[in-house]
């Protein structure tokens, strides 16, 4: 990798890697569904921005697909993570979002798109649940704190059940940066849905308002930009890279800017969680002859762009 691809990743870990605490900064003035539309629609807003730069088109063709990988991808997976992070830590929640893999994993073994089973990559599989069960100890947890958990599993495999509809429905199709501005755009629309039913009154501050602006802009519509940037110029297996660092950064940030407590326990956790991780990616070899299938689940959080750009965030 290059130097300017080294500090494209950095740049890119960084801002995805804080999105976490971002979205804990909104939460306190901003109610989970609010914080939830303000996101899509600011970053709906830069890539709209960036496709018209770009001239790249939508295929109207495309919108029924759209709109469910708008829900999986965006508007549910967002909110659940403003959600969860009501009850649980921010460098949790984004070590938490690392367990997409495995879901994606899981989902692949089920519908068959993915026959490679092995027995790493099923320990991997197990190993990286197990970093999970370190990290919360639910033995330990009760109450909201684990109601909280499970709300941020459940975004982790949302992301997953996107990829795998995004990987059949979409890949391939129009730009890519103007798929995810539509995409994004249609988020905007299911998230505005809720507000009706939002009985939280907003009490912005300076620190929500600043907060919700950085993860809608930055978080949410650079993030896709530079990480497309980084795929186009370095490849997919380099951008995947940063998949293991957003952990790192939610939790060193969580700990540096919340005070968020930082344990043994946790920084096993982690470490537990992204071997495991690890091992799911590795594909058995394939046997001579054999063709590469028309497409596959994206298994880190970086990859979301990696078969053709058609997702705009993480966590």
């Amino acid at each position: 990798m290059t130097g300017r691809g080294v500090l494209r990743l950095g740049v890119l870990a960084l801002l995805w890697g804080s999105g976490f605490l971002w979205i804990k900064l909104a939460l306190t003035g901003l109610s989970p569904v609010q914080i939830t539309v303000i996101r899509c629609a600011l970053g709906a807003a830069v890539l709209v921005v960036m496709a018209g730069v770009g001239r790249q088109r939508f295929p109207a063709r495309l919108w029924g697909h759209l709109v469910v990988a708008a829900f999986f991808c965006n508007a549910l997976p967002f909110l659940l993570f403003a959600i969860g992070e009501q009850t649980v830590d921010s460098g949790v929640a984004g070590v938490l979002n690392a367990t997409t893999p495995l879901f994606s994993l899981l989902i692949g073994l089920a519908i068959g798109t993915d026959r490679g089973v092995t027995p790493v990559r099923v320990a991997g599989l197990v190993l990286g649940f197990a970093g999970v069960l370190l990290i919360f100890a639910p033995w330990r947890q009760h109450g909201l704190a684990g109601v909280g958990a499970l709300v941020l599993l459940g975004a982790a495999a949302s992301y997953a059940v996107a990829f795998a509809y995004m990987g059949r429905k979409l890949v391939g199709e129009g730009g890519p940066v103007a798929v995810s501005a539509a995409q994004l755009t249609a988020a905007t629309g299911l998230a505005a849905l809720m507000l009706p039913f939002d009985d939280t009154p907003a009490t912005p501050n300076a620190t929500a308002i600043v907060a919700v602006v950085v993860l809608g802009v930055f978080g949410t519509g650079i993030t896709f930009v530079l990480n497309y940037r980084i795929i186009e110029d370095e490849g997919p297996t380099s951008a995947a890279t940063v998949g293991y660092l957003l952990p790192v950064v939610s939790v060193a940030l969580g700990a540096i800017v919340l005070d968020e407590p930082l344990t043994a326990r946790i920084v096993a956790g982690m470490a537990v969680v992204l071997v495991g991780v690890a091992l799911t990616r590795l594909a058995p070899a394939k046997r001579p002859g054999e063709r590469t299938g028309r497409y596959q689940l994206s298994v880190m959080s970086t990859e979301r762009d990696g078969g053709g750009g058609r997702s705009a965030d993480v966590g």
